[in-house]
C-alpha cells in the first residue's frame, strides 16, 4: 500500500495519497514513512502546521532520520520559526555533513535571517558536495545579487542554466542581473527566453517592462506590464512600474491612477509615494505633489530622491529658498548624489547665481563623466591652468543641439589662445559649425577621435578657461548660414512682397519638460491669424496631431528640405523675425542675431533668467513668459499684441 501511495503523491493527487497514507496508518499507526511523506503531502499544499505534526510524529520513532529531520526544517522555515529551522538542518548535518539538501535549507534560512555572509557559504558548501546542485546554485546567485556583487551572481545563474537549460527562474533572475549591470540588451534575452519557457511568470514580465524602459522603449515596456497584471491584478510592483513608463509617456492622469492602485495595496510603498508626487508635478498639481513626498519621507526620512523631487516641485512654485533647501539635505544624505547638485545648480542659474551655479552643474557633469558607459579619455581636461599654445583640444557635445548651439561661442576663445581646435558634434550640426571661427577640424561623434593633447566637454568650457562662471560671451552672430544656401532659400521662399515669419511651437517630445514647453499648433497658430506676413515652419518633425492643422493653414512647411540645421539656418537667414518656444530653433535664430521672440513657462530652463524680457545670451531676443496662471493663451495675446505693432512700424529687412 506505500507503494501505492507514493505513487498517488509522485503524481500530484495529493488527496488520494493523503487517504492511503492515512489507511496505512489507521492500521500502524508507528509507520514512519507514512508519517514523513504525509507531512510532505501537508506540506504541499501549504497546511504547514499539519506538515510539522506529522514529520515530529515521525522523528519521535526514529529520531536521527536525516531526510526527516531536512523536511522538519523545511515546514518550521514555512511558519517562519527561524532558528527552530536552522537546528533542524544542523542535526541533520550534524549526522552528515555533505547532506547537500540540508545545506541548501541552512543557506535558505539564513537568508531569511539576513545572515547573508554564512548563507552564501553554506550554498558553497553545497555545491562543492553536488557539483551539478542547480538550485544551489540558483540560490546562491539570489544572495550574490542581494549583496549586489552582480558578476558572481551571474556567473552562478550561468551555472545553473547551464545544468538545467529550461530553469525559467534561474533564467528571469540572470536578466535581472544583467540589468543590474545595465547590459540591458542581453537582459531583454534572458527575460524572453524565462517567458519563453513561462508564459505565466508575471514577475518576468513586469521586469522585462524595467529593462524596456531603460532601453527607453516606454510603450513596450508599459505593455509588458500590462501583462504582468494580467495574471495577477493585486501585482503592486507591476502597478509601480506602469506608472513609471506611463510618466515617461507623458500621460499623467493614469501614471497617478497606476501609483494609487499600487499605494492601495501598500500605503507605506515609498517609492510610489514618491513618485506619485512626481505625476502630480506633471499636472501641474503642485501642493498636492509636495504632500505625496512629505508621506514618502515620513516613511523613509533618509530618502534623498524625495528631497529632490520636492526641491524641483518647490522651485515651480518659485518658493526657491525652499528648494535649495531640499537640495541641500538630498546632498547630505547622499554627497556624491548628482541629480541633487544638477539640479541645485540649475536652480541657482535661473536666480542668476552664476558662480555657484556654474560650479555645482560641473560637478554633476564630472559626476555622470566618470560612469562606465560614458566616454572617457587618456588624455588630461581642460582646465584654467593649462598652456594651451601649441596644442591641441578636442572640444566634445555632450548636452543636447540647443546646448551645443548655445554654447559653442565659447570655441573661439580657446583658438585664440594658440591652440589648434577640433570641435565634436552630432552630425546634423556638423556642417553649421563650419562657420564658427578658429576651429581647425570639424568632427561629427560617430567618427573615430582624432589624437588631441587635452580635452574639455563643451559646457564646461565657461569654468575651463578660467574666465568665470558669471562670464556670458554675449556677441552675436557667431554663427552664419552658406551665402549659396541662403541665396537658394530665398528663391524657394519667393518674392519678398511681405515680412517672413519663422514659427518652431515645439521642441523634443522626449524632453522631460516636452509637456510645459511645447505647444500644439491648434494654440500656437490662431493668434497670428489674420497678419499681412508670410510664416514659415520651422520645424524638422512635425507632430501627428499638429500635422493636420498645419496642412489646412497658409504656413509653409519644409519639413521634408530641412536636413540639417545647416539648412534651418539658412532659412533663418531669409526671415525677418523667429517666434519659437524653448527649442535648439531659439538658440539658433539667436546665434545667427536674428530677431528672435521666445515663449517661456512660467518657471523656465535656467538659461532664461527670472521676470525679464531679454536675454544675456542673445542680445536679439525678446521673451515672452507665462505668467502664474501656467496658460500659454495670454502669452499669445501679447504675441499678437506685439506683432501688430511690429508689423505696422514695418520693422523688417
Amino acid at each position: 500500500m506505500l507503494v501505492e501511495a507514493f505513487a498517488l503523491h509522485q503524481a500530484g493527487r495529493l488527496a488520494e495519497a493523503e487517504q492511503t497514507y492515512n489507511r496505512i496508518l489507521a492500521t500502524q499507526p508507528d509507520h514512519f514513512d507514512s508519517l514523513h511523506l504525509l507531512g510532505i503531502v501537508f506540506h504541499q499544499r501549504g497546511e504547514h502546521a499539519q506538515a510539522l505534526r506529522h514529520i515530529d510524529l515521525a522523528l519521535e520513532i526514529n529520531p536521527n532520520n536525516i531526510p526527516a529531520l531536512n523536511s522538519r526544517g523545511i515546514a518550521l522555515r514555512e511558519l517562519k520559526r527561524f532558528e527552530d529551522a536552522l537546528a533542524s538542518y544542523d542535526r541533520a548535518l550534524k549526522l552528515l555533513p555533505d547532506y547537500a539538501e540540508a545545506l541548501l535549507g541552512r543557506g535558505n534560512v539564513l537568508q531569511e535571517l539576513r545572515r547573508f555572509e554564512e548563507a552564501l557559504a553554506s550554498y558553497d558548501r553545497a555545491v562543492a558536495v553536488r557539483p551539478d546542485y542547480v538550485q544551489a546554485h540558483a540560490n546562491r546567485g539570489d544572495i550574490l545579487n542581494g549583496l549586489e556583487r552582480f558578476e558572481e551572481a551571474l556567473a552562478s545563474y550561468d551555472r545553473a542554466v547551464a545544468i538545467h537549460p529550461d530553469f525559467a527562474d534561474a533564467h528571469a533572475k540572470r536578466a535581472n542581473v544583467l540589468h543590474a549591470l545595465k547590459r540591458f540588451d542581453e537582459a531583454m534575452a534572458s527575460h524572453d527566453r524565462a517567458l519563453e519557457l513561462r508564459p505565466d511568470l508575471a514577475e518576468a514580465h513586469t521586469n522585462r517592462g524595467s529593462t524596456l524602459h531603460e532601453l527607453k522603449w516606454f510603450d513596450e515596456a508599459l505593455a509588458s506590464h500590462d501583462r504582468a497584471l494580467a495574471l495577477r491584478p493585486d501585482y503592486t510592483e507591476a502597478h509601480y512600474n506602469r506608472g513609471n513608463a506611463l510618466h515617461k509617456l507623458k500621460r499623467f492622469e493614469e501614471a497617478l491612477a497606476s501609483y494609487e492602485r499600487a499605494l492601495a495595496l501598500r500605503p507605506d510603498f515609498v517609492e510610489a509615494l514618491a513618485n506619485r508626487g512626481v505625476a502630480l508635478h506633471g499636472l501641474n498639481r503642485f501642493e498636492e505633489a509636495l504632500a505625496s513626498y512629505d508621506r514618502a519621507l515620513a516613511v523613509r526620512p533618509d530618502y534623498a530622491q524625495a528631497f529632490v523631487n520636492q526641491g524641483d516641485t518647490l522651485c515651480e512654485l518659485r518658493r526657491f529658498e525652499e528648494a535649495l533647501a531640499s537640495y541641500d539635505r538630498a546632498i547630505a544624505l547622499r554627497p556624491d548624489y548628482v541629480d541633487a547638485h544638477c539640479h541645485e545648480g540649475m536652480c541657482r542659474m535661473l536666480l542668476g547665481d552664476f558662480e555657484r551655479g556654474w560650479q555645482k552643474l560641473e560637478r554633476a557633469w564630472i559626476a555622470v563623466r566618470q560612469r562606465p558607459a560614458m566616454r572617457n579619455f587618456s588624455q588630461p581636461l581642460l582646465h584654467g591652468s593649462n598652456e594651451l599654445k601649441g596644442k591641441t583640444v578636442l572640444l566634445h557635445a555632450e548636452q543636447g543641439y540647443g546646448d551645443v548651439i548655445q554654447f559653442c561661442r565659447y570655441v573661439p576663445h580657446v583658438a585664440d589662445q594658440g591652440a589648434r581646435v577640433i570641435f565634436e558634434v552630432y552630425e546634423p550640426l556638423r556642417e553649421l559649425m563650419g562657420s564658427l571661427s578658429g576651429v581647425a577640424q570639424i568632427a561629427a561623434s560617430d567618427e573615430p577621435v582624432p589624437d588631441f593633447d587635452t580635452h574639455c566637454p563643451l559646457l564646461s568650457l565657461p569654468l575651463a578657461l578660467g574666465a568665470g562662471s558669471a562670464t556670458i560671451v554675449s556677441q552675436t552672430p557667431y554663427l552664419r548660414a552658406s551665402p549659396q544656401a541662403v541665396m537658394d532659400w530665398n528663391e524657394r521662399l519667393g518674392p519678398r512682397h511681405r515680412p517672413r515669419i519663422g514659427l518652431a511651437w515645439s521642441g523634443r517630445p522626449s524632453h522631460d519638460n516636452d509637456h510645459n514647453r511645447s505647444m500644439r499648433l491648434r494654440t500656437f497658430l490662431p493668434p497670428l491669424a489674420g497678419f499681412d506676413a508670410t510664416f514659415v515652419s520651422l520645424l524638422q518633425e512635425v507632430r501627428a496631431d499638429d500635422a493636420p492643422v498645419l496642412q489646412g493653414s497658409d504656413v509653409l512647411d519644409f519639413s521634408k528640405e530641412l536636413k540639417t540645421y545647416a539648412d534651418t539656418a539658412a532659412l533663418i537667414a531669409n526671415l525677418d523675425l523667429v517666434i519659437s518656444v524653448d527649442t535648439s530653433v531659439a538658440h539658433l535664430a539667436g546665434a545667427l542675431a536674428k530677431p528672435l521672440w521666445l515663449l517661456l513657462p512660467f518657471t523656465p530652463d535656467w538659461r532664461w533668467l527670472l521676470d525679464r524680457d531679454d536675454s544675456p545670451w542673445y542680445p536679439t531676443a525678446r521673451l515672452f513668459r507665462q505668467d502664474a496662471t501656467r496658460e500659454w493663451d495670454s502669452v499669445m495675446a501679447r504675441v499678437r499684441t506685439a506683432l501688430d505693432a511690429h508689423l505696422r512700424r514695418r520693422e523688417w529687412s
